[in-house]
């Protein structure tokens, strides 16, 4: 009885052999039973169809064109679907979850390196130099490359973090906490992007502080090689003894106090030489506001001695419509023997000066910086009345610049 039963259902269910199939050329559906028919189109070209009806609802499902699922295959296929209509699930939206689930696991599957690509291309607009973009696509390479640089962004954990930073968190203090920082913000960016999901592993307060010992302030503090004021009249005669145009990129940049960033990227229609004035654009300021920098005599001469140039830059590059080089001036220091000096320590130098030697307000001289001041010195910042005081400091930071200290002779008094 239950041999002649299985007999029926398998003639019910099986009703094309694949000798059938191969010959069906006439265009047409032919059933195999169980909702499953071969499909020949008016071309010849041959494919598997299941036929089902759930709540009420006729539907179709493709199964997969002849040539690349067989027969016996399409069987199987169907006889999975019918499972899934007893239990009163739609197969063909079972399948499109399945395809977004497999499409979202894929997506999921982005690697570390790859998320932090994207996230540099993504922020680099928003940074003031290439320098920085390039910072941070050395240091994910040299340490986060070799061991989660390959890794699904969604494997990387707490241990991997760990693994990572603990290596350089004392030796190398600085690096390893901007490192951290910039893990961190990789990671956010690819859980807001959907290619993970949960806490961040590289989070500081709260998670990896009660793993990694704390990096003391002073061992983090990184200050820039300055030269002391007093000398400071020296330095420049030397300097004004080099030829090229990184020596004059650097002599204006000490007489106005200013940034790298902003002194190659001046250009000539920001200097208005007839008023003394070098209008530096948000676009290149630290803190993104517009910073009006007054200009004495000497950093004047400077400028129009250059405007001969074709440049559209005040300090050109090598290469034709290209900007003096961020790392020029500090190649100038090498070759003058001052190794133990940077570009940016002049800032400082500036800054000690104003402190020990003039009496001008605090507020004057951290706004000849561009550092932020109050709203109200703002206020009068744009009033122009603290621009003619920074036009006075700046004129007596240029008369010191130009004050050489020389050792005095020795002069015997003999008696006679």
């Amino acid at each position: 009885m239950w041999v002649g039963a299985w007999v029926g259902m398998k003639r019910q269910l099986c009703k094309l052999t694949p000798i059938a199939v191969s010959k069906k050329t006439k265009q047409g559906y032919y059933g195999d039973g169980g909702g499953l028919y071969l499909q020949v189109s008016p071309t010849g070209t041959k494919s598997w169809l299941f036929r089902f009806t759930l709540a009420g609802r006729s539907r179709e499902m493709g199964l997969g064109a002849l040539h690349t699922v067989s027969l016996a295959k399409a069987r199987t296929k169907a006889a999975e679907a019918r499972e899934l209509l007893l239990l009163h699930i739609d197969p063909v939206e079972a399948r499109n979850a399945d395809k977004a689930r497999k499409t979202l696991e894929a997506a999921r599957a982005i690697t570390f390196s790859e998320c932090a690509a994207a996230y540099i291309r993504s922020n680099r607009a928003d940074w003031k130099n290439a320098k920085h973009a390039e910072q941070w696509t050395n240091t994910i390479k040299t340490y986060c490359g070799p061991i989660i640089g390959k890794l699904p962004v969604q494997d990387v954990d707490t241990a991997l973090v760990v693994k990572v930073l603990e290596p350089i968190w004392t030796a190398k203090s600085e690096t390893a906490s901007r490192l951290r920082g910039r893990i961190e913000s990789v990671l956010g960016w690819a859980t807001m992007s959907g290619y993970r999901t949960g806490d961040n592993p590289a989070r500081w307060r709260g998670h990896l502080d009660n793993v990694l010992p704390a990096l003391k302030k002073k061992a983090r503090v990184k200050h820039h090689p300055a030269l002391p004021f007093d000398q400071m009249g020296e330095f420049m005669e030397s300097l004004r003894a080099q030829e090229g145009i990184a020596a004059r990129a650097l002599e204006f940049l000490i007489l106005t106090a200013t940034r790298t960033g902003e002194v190659i990227g001046a250009k000539w229609d920001e200097c208005d030489l007839r008023a003394g004035l070098w209008t530096v654009p948000a676009s290149r300021m630290k803190a993104g506001r517009e910073h009006r920098v007054p200009l004495a005599p000497r950093a004047v001469e400077i400028i129009r001695a250059l405007h001969r140039s074709q440049s559209d830059y005040a300090f050109p590059g090598q290469r034709e419509g290209t900007a003096l080089s961020n790392m020029a001036m500090l190649q100038l220091l090498k070759r003058m023997g001052r190794v133990t000096l940077t570009v940016h320590g002049f800032r400082s130098t500036f800054r000690d000066w104003t402190a020990e030697r003039t009496n001008f307000p605090r507020e004057v001289c951290e706004m000849a910086l561009a550092h932020t001041v109050s709203d109200q010195v703002e206020a009068a910042y744009r009033r122009g009345d603290l621009f003619e005081k920074r036009r006075r400091l700046m004129l007596e930071w240029s008369q010191h610049c130009d004050n050489v200290k020389r050792a005095g002779k020795v002069l015997s008094f003999a008696a006679k």
